[in-house]
Formats: C-alpha cells, sequence, structure tokens
C-alpha cells in the first residue's frame, strides 16, 4: 500500500478489507451503510467488467474488488472533488491496474463508454424528489441524497444503454419509491429479478430496498428474506458483521 498526503479536513477509514483504506471528508459526503449493503448484494462473475455509477469516494469499487474477481471497474462521479479522493484512494490501495474513476455525468454516461459494454453496473443513486428537505442545492451532500443533477428515470435509462444482454444492475434506493422503482426498471428492460427489504430493527418499517435487474431477462422476481441491521441498539446482526468483514 502506497503513502499519500491528505488533503485539509480529510481522514481515511479502514474498509476491513484486505487492508483496504478510503479518502474521505465528513464536512462533504461520507459513504454509508447503504453502499456496504449494496456490495454485499451485487454478485460479480470472475472475469466481469463492472460499472458505478454515481461512485462518490469510490467505496462500491473498492468494495467489490475486494469481494469479487471482477477484471476492472470503473466509476463514474460528476463531483470533481469526490472524484479525486476516489482516485487517490484507488491509488493508495495499488489498485490503478484494475479500477478507473471517470469525472462525468451520469446522464451522458452513453457519450463516455460503449453500449452494451458492461456485465454489471451498480448505483447508490440519490433517493429523494425535488426539494423536500434540499438546504443548498449545489452543496457536495445535497447533490448525493437529492435528484439535483440526476433523476432515478437517468440511472436506469444510462444503465440499459450500458449493460451487455443478460448483463446485470445492481442499485439501493428507498421502498417509498418501489412501485415507480419497478415501473421504471421495467419500460427500460431492466427485468426486476431479485429484491430485498432492509430493516433496521426487526419490529421498525423497512428503510432500504436492494434491487437486482437483468437486461431482457423474462419476467419472475424472487423476494429474499428480510435483512435486520440490528439486534439492539448499537449491535449488529451476523449478517451484518458479514457483510461489513469483521
Amino acid at each position: 500500500m502506497k503513502e499519500i498526503s491528505l488533503k485539509e479536513k480529510e481522514r481515511l477509514d479502514d474498509l476491513q478489507r484486505n487492508g483496504y483504506q478510503i479518502i474521505q471528508n465528513p464536512e462533504k459526503f461520507c459513504f454509508g451503510m447503504d453502499a456496504v449493503l449494496l456490495s454485499g448484494f451485487a454478485k460479480v462473475k470472475p472475469g466481469g467488467t463492472v460499472l458505478d455509477l454515481g461512485t462518490g469516494t469510490g467505496i462500491i469499487p473498492i468494495l467489490l474488488e475486494a469481494k469479487t474477481e471482477a477484471s476492472h471497474l470503473i466509476g463514474l462521479e460528476i463531483q470533481e472533488e469526490s472524484a479525486d479522493m476516489a482516485r487517490r484512494s484507488v491509488k493508495l490501495n495499488d489498485l490503478s491496474a484494475k479500477i478507473d474513476i471517470v469525472t462525468g455525468d451520469i446522464k451522458e454516461a452513453d457519450k463516455l463508454f460503449a453500449s452494451a459494454s458492461f456485465d454489471v453496473i451498480t448505483s447508490n443513486p440519490p433517493y429523494m424528489i425535488g426539494e423536500h428537505g434540499l438546504q443548498n442545492p449545489d452543496a457536495p451532500k445535497a447533490i448525493a441524497r437529492h435528484e439535483v443533477l440526476c433523476t432515478l428515470e437517468d440511472v436506469v435509462g444510462q444503465a440499459a444503454k450500458l449493460l451487455k444482454p443478460g448483463g446485470h444492475f445492481f442499485m439501493v434506493h428507498r421502498p417509498f419509491r418501489l412501485a415507480e422503482i419497478i415501473n421504471v426498471m421495467i419500460q427500460h428492460k431492466l427485468e426486476p429479478k431479485r429484491m430485498q427489504l432492509v430493516y433496521p430493527f426487526v419490529d421498525k418499517e423497512p428503510n432500504m430496498v436492494l434491487i437486482e435487474g437483468v437486461r431482457g431477462g423474462r419476467p419472475r422476481m424472487t423476494v429474499e428474506k428480510p435483512l435486520i441491521i440490528y439486534k439492539e441498539p448499537g449491535v449488529y446482526m451476523p449478517e451484518i458483521y458479514d457483510i461489513y468483514g469483521y
């Protein structure tokens, strides 16, 4: 692992995988559990190529490199500051031969990459619609959480163009938009094939949904057993420790 200098207010976080670390700035935006759960839900066959739409600081490509035998991974990120942190994290972990970070707009992804060129596409997109709770539409956190620069339609539409026939799309989102998610995926011929609801506690409502679609797949979806995060406050369920790698 290479040494790398941190910029002001940046920190190094241990990813508990292969000794990998990631550079983050807590005042901008740090990855959350949703990204880690997506990396555990996604499946990549040996030799597969992966594109992560809206990669932020590169968490999903780095985790997928550790967890799978993917041949090459690309993270696309519109915010240059986040993309720069992602690139330096890739270099820090000596992964430059396997992971590329590209600065660009999800809405223009089909102009940056060849059509039908990826085996797997992942995304942890902005969840919130419109102006709800939006304080500063230019702030990095707002762009990551709200559909300021891209919509669900943009993410799914671009994934459909860039996946190979039979390629797999994996996304984490919010259950309150599940009907819309399934509808948009079907419109773009990304047939929903697998879904898992994530619950903070066993007696609470789900607050995340993990979903997999296949480009040109036949209609039939498996709903996996619920994923519960906490056994009690501050104590993860065993499955969560497995996903995190502890």
